[in-house]
Formats: C-alpha cells, sequence, structure tokens
C-alpha cells in the first residue's frame, strides 16, 4: 500500500454516469474494506455493483470521486492497480488452447514472474485446488466447477492483495462450492482481502465479514451479515402455510394477523399451486386416495378451501408465545394451518426489506 492507506479498497463520493442515460449508474458511493476482509457487494441487477467494480479493477473509468485499490488511485496509476489486485469472472475466460499449467504460467509471466517461480507456483496452486492430476490436458475438458477452481488459481498466481470475485460459485454443485468456500477462507487467513459480488445471501452470509447493499448506485446498508440482520424490523419470523375460507380475501388475512400484538408486520410470500388440480385429477390424484393432498374440506360453507398461502409474520416477540394468538385469528375467520415454521429473519429478508420485491 501507498500514500498512508491502510485500507484495501477505498472508495470516496464515486459517481458513474454512461453517456445518454438518464441516471448515475453509480451515485455517490462510499465504502472502505480493509486487509484480509471477506467484503460481499450485494444488490439487484442494474443496483451499480458491477459498474464499481469495473472501476476498482480499472475496467471502467468514474466521472467523479476516488477509488483506491491496496493504496493505489486505479485513475491515477492503473497499471500499478492492476498489479496489486485479481480478478474472476462470473464467466470463464481460460485460454482454451492451453493446458490448465500453461493458462496459470503464461499470467504468471505476464505479471512479471520469473521462470522458476511460476513454474512452482504453478504446480503448488494445482495442487492446492486438487487439479495436479489433470493439469496437462485440455481446458474444454474441464467441467464448469474445474474451471472456475483454475480461474482462482490462475489469479494467485501473482499473489494479488485484493481479489476480486464476480458470483464464484454460480452452477456448480455443493461439493464443488464448498470447495470454494473454503479457499476463500484460506485467503482470508493468508491476508488477502476479498470483495465478492453474489446473489446468493446464503453464500454472503456464511463468507462475508461484511456486506454492503447497494441499490440505483447508492449504498442502503453497511455491516456485519448478523448486525444487519439484528437490526431488521421483527427479527423473529413465524412462516405459516395457511388454507383460508373462502369467504375471505388473502390480503384481508395478512391484514388481520398484522393487527395482532406483537407482530410488526406480515406479508404473504407465496402460493402454492392451486388445490384445485387435485380436485380435477391433476398431479397427485384425488383427494382421499394414495398419495393424495390431505385438506379441510370446504366451499358454501366458508370453511377452508381454494389454494393455501403461505404468510410470513415479522415479530418483535418471542414466536412461540404467538402461536396461540395467531391460530385464534385464523380460526374466527374459518382459515386452517397446516405447517408453522419458527426461524429468525435472514440476510435476504434485510434484502428485500431495503430493494423491494419487484423483479428487475
Amino acid at each position: 500500500m501507498t500514500d498512508g492507506d491502510t485500507s484495501a479498497v477505498s472508495v470516496r463520493d464515486l459517481v458513474k454516469r454512461y453517456p445518454k442515460r438518464p441516471v448515475n449508474a453509480v451515485d455517490g458511493l462510499t465504502f472502505e474494506v480493509g486487509p484480509g476482509e471477506i467484503f460481499g457487494l450485494l444488490g439487484p441487477n442494474g443496483a451499480g455493483k458491477t459498474t464499481t467494480v469495473g472501476v476498482l479493477t480499472t475496467m471502467v473509468r468514474a466521472t467523479r470521486g476516488s477509488a483506491r485499490v491496496a493504496g493505489v488511485d486505479v485513475a491515477a496509476d492503473p497499471v500499478g492497480a492492476r498489479a496489486r489486485l485479481a480478478v474472476v469472472p462470473q464467466r470463464s475466460n481460460l485460454d482454451r488452447s492451453l493446458t490448465p499449467r500453461q493458462n496459470l504460467v503464461f499470467h504468471a509471466a505476464y505479471h512479471g514472474v520469473g521462470r522458476a517461480e511460476r513454474n512452482a507456483k504453478a504446480a503448488l496452486l494445482l495442487e492446492q485446488f486438487g487439479l495436479t492430476a489433470q493439469a496437462d490436458i485440455k481446458v474444454d475438458w474441464y467441467s464448469g466447477g474445474m474451471a472456475q477452481r483454475l480461474m482462482i488459481a490462475r489469479a494467485l498466481m501473482h499473489e494479488p492483495e485484493v481479489l476480486f470475485l464476480d458470483e464464484p460459485t454460480t452452477g456448480l454443485d455443493p461439493q464443488a462450492r464448498l470447495f470454494v468456500w473454503d479457499r476463500i477462507r484460506e485467503l482470508r487467513g493468508r491476508g488477502v482481502t476479498v470483495v465478492l459480488t453474489t446473489h446468493d445471501m446464503d453464500e454472503a452470509a456464511d463468507l462475508a465479514d461484511r456486506v454492503g447493499i447497494v441499490d440505483h448506485g447508492r449504498l442502503l446498508a453497511l455491516d456485519t451479515p448478523e448486525a444487519l440482520t439484528r437490526g431488521l424490523t421483527g427479527q423473529s419470523v413465524l412462516d405459516l402455510v395457511v388454507l383460508p375460507s373462502e369467504l375471505d380475501q388473502p390480503e384481508a388475512l395478512v391484514e388481520a394477523l398484522e393487527k395482532v400484538d406483537g407482530v410488526d408486520r406480515a406479508e404473504q410470500v407465496a402460493t402454492s399451486p392451486d388445490l384445485s388440480a387435485a380436485l380435477a385429477g391433476g398431479p397427485g390424484g384425488m383427494p382421499g386416495m394414495p398419495g393424495a393432498p390431505e385438506f379441510p374440506a370446504g366451499g358454501a360453507n366458508g370453511g377452508p378451501t381454494g389454494p393455501d398461502l403461505r404468510i410470513r409474520l415479522y415479530l418483535t416477540t418471542h414466536p412461540a408465545s404467538l402461536l396461540g394468538p395467531v391460530v385464534a385469528v385464523l380460526t374466527e375467520r374459518a382459515a386452517s394451518v397446516s405447517d408453522v415454521h419458527i426461524g429468525r429473519a435472514s440476510l435476504e429478508d434485510v434484502f428485500i426489506d431495503l430493494t423491494g420485491r419487484a423483479l428487475r
């Protein structure tokens, strides 16, 4: 690092406006990432996180503001910045005319690493990432997980201080995903700073020391995953699968549950497939037949009928104490409960609360 800057990544009042666009892609963004930290940059599609990473990795020039990586101003000294950072993109950009070993060696040669050192380093990284047995075959024969591991190994060949990972486990099977997670944690242990962009909230919550949530080019929240979920109003949640009366409307049922003391907010999370498909002989068969779904009779008497609803209650008190009052409200409205799950708010709940449910 240079100029006494102790941050591994520093973004100050960053603005990026693309030509002919009515709004800024990045609009006054400010945050810092400490050395050896795993930092998750989260946001919906079009939120500005890709542009921000583009600026930090010297691929995009900012309109205003400053961005520094390992103490180097990326605009004033892009070559110096690139020597201290590495990028692993979401899609493979491996040279398919080379073997995996050659991909690593050529990358190191580009960064000025000597021949003996780059050969030794390639052998070590191939072993660490479980690729030694497939080090000299065609890259085309690699699976998605193997290619992802090779790209991370390649990025480490010149020993960067900051590693940028874009959706590092998208499309990977569970074993490959856990392997990549373990390698990322090992990098943190070695003092490498990792900036992670992902849409996988479980990944962010599991890996990141802190996360920043951005939308419309602005920073909405910045803290540890635990602090963000604790700070969400109604940190405890009660998930209900409810079969309402045919005389009731889902919106009215949700509104009634929201009025229960101790419930801060209620919302309809999802609707299961219409149970009328079963009545018509669809998947699952007729009620009462083997393998058929079971549900209470309903219809003209106003009893439970039609599609079931998944309702989430965000609570300000212990969930167990509200089971009785919630069931009482449902009973009064001739609705029944087929499933109950007690839990806590997740990072995904925080993300949706801040950025909304609308598709981008």
